[in-house]
């Protein structure tokens, strides 16, 4: 016996092959469109890096400055030598402002300040040096609804040793 052999074969409806070009030019669509919004984010990046790093540079400045005047009783009253101190730390802050302050307490209450000399207290007077630095930092790009500057501040505070 001969077992006929028959073959399937299906019929499908196709239109035809997919193009690649179709394809391309919906990357192409794709890239376009989202090329803005990746650059913004890497700007925003950067900036938020930039902010950042002068945000320290000015918290280092105040220790500087701060460091200096804990050296002694009249290095803490030397605001020339602090302002110095402060601005030959961060060399790269054009406009910064230092603003420091000798402050003094009781040893029997060191966290109560009182206006130097301190000739009330009961025990020896204890010496503060006390550092606000302040800058204003300008961002390379504009973004509508921020500020065109934004303030940066630095503080310390040190002991001045006696």
């Amino acid at each position: 016996m001969m077992r006929k052999m028959t073959r399937n074969f299906s019929i499908s409806r196709s239109t035809g092959p997919v193009t690649r070009s179709a394809e391309n030019g919906q990357t192409l669509l794709e890239v376009a469109l989202l090329t803005p919004l990746l650059l913004l984010l890497l700007v925003g990046i950067f900036e938020v890096g930039r902010f950042a790093y002068y945000s320290i540079e000015v918290s280092n400045a105040a220790r500087a400055a701060v460091q200096y005047g804990a050296q002694s009783l009249a290095d803490a009253k030397d605001s020339v030598g602090l302002t110095q101190a402060a601005k030959s730390d961060s060399p790269d802050l054009s406009g910064l402002t230092v603003n420091p302050t000798v402050l003094c307490a009781c040893s029997e209450s060191p966290s109560a300040y009182i206006a130097c000399p301190a000739l009330a207290c009961t025990g020896h007077p204890v010496v503060f040096v006390q550092v606000d630095t302040n800058a204003t930092i300008t961002p390379f790009f504009h973004y509508p609804g921020f500020p065109t500057t934004f303030p940066v501040n630095g503080h310390a505070m040190m002991r001045v040793a006696q």
